[in-house]
Parts: C-alpha cells; sequence; structure tokens
C-alpha cells in the first residue's frame, strides 16, 4: 500500500487546474469480486469523462487526461494488491492513486480542485494508527483504521538484522577508504597498515551485550527509515515485537508518538488481521481519551468566554487558513456552502450553494490539518457545543 501522508495531502490541496478528477470506490482484497472493482473503475471513469466532455474540453484532451488511469483496468497486479477503498487523482501532469484501509462510496467528481472530503475521517484525531511489526528478520508496517489494516510499502529500511549489519559494514568500508587518504589525494599504504584510521569496535565484549549492540544498530537505521515515511504524521504507532526488543526499539526510536503499550510475541505468527485487534484494542482507549480530553478543553474556555474556542464558522474559516486552529471538531454528512478570500481572510457563509461555492466545513478541516492541527470528525451531536464545528486555536 502508498501511504496518503499529510505531505502528500497538500500537494493534493494545493493543486488547482481546469479539470481536477477525483475518483473513490471500494475495492476488495481477492476473490471473484475484483472483477467487480475493474468494471466499476471503468464506469467511473466513464462518468468522468462525460463531466469532462460537458465542461468542453476536447475529446482528445479527455482522452489523453484519463490514459493513466485507463491504464490500470488490465493491471493484474494493480487489482491484486488492493485494501478496501481506492483513491486515484487525475489532472494535467498530477496521477497519484492510494490503496487504504477505508472503504468509500463509488463517486467520481470533475472541479477545478480535487475532492478530498472522502479523506477526512482518515485523517481525523481518531481515524487511524500504524503498526510496527518487528523481529530480528522482519520489518512490516501496517497503516490501520478502527475497522481493518493495511500493509505500507517499505523503502529504505532494513528487512532484518543481517541486512542492516551489511549496510553499516558497507558504509564503514568507504569511510575507511575516505580515512586512508593522504593530503595530497592519494592512498597511503602506511595509513591503512597503521590502522589509526580505521578503528573497529567490539572485540573482546561480552558476546550479549555485543548482540544488543547490533540490534540497536539496526533498530536505529528503522528508526530513520520510518522517519522518512511518517514525517509529519501524527497517528500513534503501535510497536508489535517480542517483549526483550520493545526497550531496545523505544531508545532507538525517533518518533514521537510511539505508544506506550505494545503488542508481544513474535509478529511474524501473527495474520495481519489479528495484529489489527490486538493493536486497535490498545489504541481505542488511547485515542477516546484524548478526544474526550479536546472536547472538555473546548468546553472549558467556551464556558469562559475565551477568545481561544469559537464556534463560528466564519472565524474558523480564516483561522484555519491561516495557522491558528489547534484543535477542530467538525459535524460529518453536512455541508456549508459558501466562500472565502485569503486576500481579505474573510468568509462569506451561504445559505444555499451557489456557483463557486465550496463547503467551508471541508475546507476548514484540510487547512487545519496541513497546518498540523488536530481534526475530529465526528456524528454532528458530538460537536462540543450546537454548531457544525468547534475549534480551539493555538492562540
Amino acid at each position: 500500500m502508498n501511504i496518503l501522508s499529510r505531505r502528500e495531502l497538500r500537494g493534493l490541496v494545493q493543486e488547482c487546474r481546469q479539470a481536477c478528477v477525483s475518483i473513490y470506490m471500494p475495492t476488495h482484497r481477492g476473490g471473484k469480486e475484483v472483477e467487480q472493482d475493474k468494471i466499476r473503475l471503468k464506469n467511473l471513469l466513464a462518468e468522468a469523462e462525460e463531466h469532462l466532455l460537458s465542461a468542453d474540453l476536447r475529446a482528445r484532451e479527455v482522452s489523453d487526461l484519463l490514459e493513466p488511469a485507463q491504464a490500470l483496468l488490465p493491471d493484474t497486479y494493480f487489482w491484486q494488491h488492493q485494501s478496501d477503498g481506492l483513491a486515484l487523482f487525475v489532472s494535467t501532469g498530477t496521477f497519484r492513486y492510494y490503496r487504504l484501509p477505508l472503504s468509500f462510496a463509488p463517486l467520481a467528481v470533475v472541479s477545478n480542485r480535487f475532492h478530498l472530503k472522502p479523506l477526512l475521517s482518515l485523517f481525523a484525531g481518531d481515524g487511524r494508527f500504524y503498526v510496527l511489526a518487528l523481529s530480528q528478520d522482519e520489518v512490516k508496517l501496517f497503516q490501520g483504521t478502527r475497522y481493518s489494516t493495511s500493509e505500507v510499502n517499505l523503502k529504505d529500511v532494513p528487512q532484518g538484522l543481517a541486512e542492516a549489519l551489511k549496510w553499516d559494514e558497507m558504509e564503514r568500508h568507504t569511510q575507511f577508504h575516505t580515512s586512508t587518504v593522504t593530503p595530497q589525494g592519494k592512498s597511503s599504504r602506511r595509513a591503512i597498515r597503521g590502522g589509526r584510521p580505521a578503528v573497529f569496535h567490539g572485540h573482546g565484549v561480552d558476546s550479549a551485550a555485543k548482540h544488543k549492540e547490533h540490534i540497536l544498530r539496526y533498530f536505529r537505521r528503522v528508526s530513520q527509515g520510518m522517519h522518512e515515511i511518517l514525517a509529519e504524521e501524527q497517528a500513534p504507532l503501535v510497536l508489535a515485537a517480542v517483549d526483550y526488543l520493545h526497550p531496545i526499539y523505544r531508545e532507538a526510536s525517533t518518533y514521537p508518538h510511539l505508544v506506550g503499550q505494545g503488542i508481544g510475541g513474535n509478529p511474524e505468527e501473527l495474520e495481519a488481521e489479528e495484529l489489527h485487534a490486538k493493536a486497535w484494542a490498545i489504541v481505542k482507549l488511547l485515542l477516546t481519551a484524548e478526544r474526550e480530553k479536546a472536547a472538555a478543553q473546548y468546553r472549558q474556555l467556551a464556558g469562559a468566554d475565551s477568545e481561544k474556542a469559537s464556534a463560528s464558522l466564519e472565524a474558523i474559516v480564516p483561522a484555519a487558513y491561516f495557522g491558528r486552529v489547534e484543535t477542530l471538531f467538525v459535524a460529518v454528512g453536512t455541508q456549508a456552502w459558501g466562500t472565502f478570500d485569503p486576500q481579505i481572510g474573510m468568509a462569506k457563509l451561504h445559505q444555499e450553494y451557489e456557483p463557486g461555492d465550496e463547503d467551508l466545513l471541508d475546507f476548514a478541516a484540510l487547512h487545519t490539518l496541513l497546518n498540523s492541527g488536530l481534526v475530529y470528525a465526528v456524528e454532528p451531536d458530538e460537536v462540543p457545543g450546537e454548531a457544525a464545528l468547534a475549534a480551539v486555536y493555538r492562540y
């Protein structure tokens, strides 16, 4: 699965062209239903084509625009590696798709911006989490929601202790040759034989301590790779590993949202569904407590008439755009149509949809996320207060 990060989301939000095609659909991980998925995508692409032609694009332009998406239809490998939902985005010069652990209702939208509201629940404060299944022989990362989990494609992460040590040895070999160059730029046999620049540690060290040192180096490699993948993320990460590896990885990890409680035992012996169930049991309590704490904070500030709390859409939209919103509760299944002018920082709400309008609830949520705020997409009766959204400001 290719991960949809906040960085990727920012790129989609900033995309603004004449024709942006957004397609959402449910998918299946195997079985006869996969053939139905192909047909569903074919139908959604046909629907998008009709919208594009009605927007006065030439048939050739439409064909060229949708060609990368059409190429997925006969791609057997693509359909054999699906999750619960597929989100696909096409515009001139842009083609991205994400296989996500979230089922979508079939939808094709053509606009001057990508339609991103179906993704909000994935980025909500209690919408997703990660599981790192770690052993001395294997590393797997899963992205999960409360409903399911999917494996993330890992790059620049060693697959096991032996591979990590091989990487270290290659680096040490390179550094050794680099450090044995004379000031004149020529290799020096004396420098090599002298051994002063080439220092090798670990000789004579107790074998158990040496093994732990090797594991720590391996885990630091894993943590570095995880940092690249989870940049800007705020979702909790649950570690699954045999018990004695937990404290070693925690020493190596730099991810600030690593959950204190982990999953014990060898993760290689657990199916993805079992990992998901064990991780969700841990994360559910954590996320519920954090959401209740955030709601209590809003009620306290609102009850004291603090300027750091607001339920006014006209005030929250510019605050979200300019990065002032720390926490936002927004009602799902509702829309608030209007416009926002960033030049003057003003939002105008309309009673009914007018040409050029956008859903300001969606707008506020997306820009809160892009500015590293926390969003809770909840049912209307779960928004603290009586409005469709409620915000706590940073300042």
